[in-house]
């Protein structure tokens, strides 16, 4: 008797691993069914073919597919707004800002990243709720723009000029507006353009310390 609670234990642990990784496999299934099959394909027996396991543990795990769809785009989120987030802290200039968002920029493309946000906007036509549910998992991204632009803004007399909550919303809108056109047609050239153009511009913005120089604090310690 003494020795079943130790291994009760380990057993419990052992589930609950297998159970991560079966939540995992299934998350990374979905996320290659969106990109390869789009919202329409991207159904339970497809999603667990590509996370090799039975389609009941899409249900057992997520509830639904579409819960589980949003456990994706999650996902995906959390991936991309660590690499922004990366690029925010080490930018020691806007020009710097602007070259590491082109940089992204094109790793989202190339890794698929915009195609599962593209098709779950998609699918919220077709599916009563998703709408509301994919916009308020976009609210943490205007949030983090209206941030970066408050503190590449904050020595700039332009600062007084340009709210950082509207142009926040204008670069999140564009920046998937560029992303979604770019999938789309295929063609990332003109999207590239822009962020040529916006590199420019940016060093001129550099030169009147639009951005404070490394190490300088724009309000509060880190």
């Amino acid at each position: 008797m003494a020795k079943a609670g130790p291994r009760r234990a380990g057993a419990a642990a052992g589930q609950r691993d297998r159970s991560a990784q079966t939540r995992a496999a299934l998350v990374e299934g979905a996320i290659e069914a969106l990109r390869t099959a789009g919202f329409a394909g991207a159904s339970a027996r497809e999603i667990a073919r590509r996370a090799g396991c039975n389609q009941t543990l899409v249900f057992y795990h997520f509830g639904s597919v579409t819960d589980l769809l949003l456990a994706a785009l999650d996902a995906i989120s959390e991936r991309r707004m660590a690499a922004y987030r990366g690029v925010l802290d080490h930018a020691g200039s806007l020009t710097d800002l602007v070259e590491s968002a082109r940089s992204i920029f094109t790793e989202d493309l190339d890794a698929g990243h915009v195609t599962v946000l593209v098709e779950m906007i998609a699918g919220a036509r077709s599916v009563p709720g998703l709408g509301e549910q994919v916009a308020a998992r976009l609210a943490p991204w205007r949030e983090f723009a209206e941030a970066a632009v408050r503190g590449a803004l904050a020595s700039s007399p332009l600062g007084r000029l340009m709210p950082a909550r509207d142009v926040a919303h204008g670069v999140v809108a564009g920046f998937l507006g560029l992303e979604m056109l770019a999938n789309l047609d295929g063609d990332r050239a003109a999207a590239l353009a822009l962020f040529d153009r916006a590199s420019t511009l940016a060093a001129l913005l550099d030169m009147t310390g639009a951005l404070p120089a490394p190490g300088e604090e724009t309000g509060g310690s880190r």
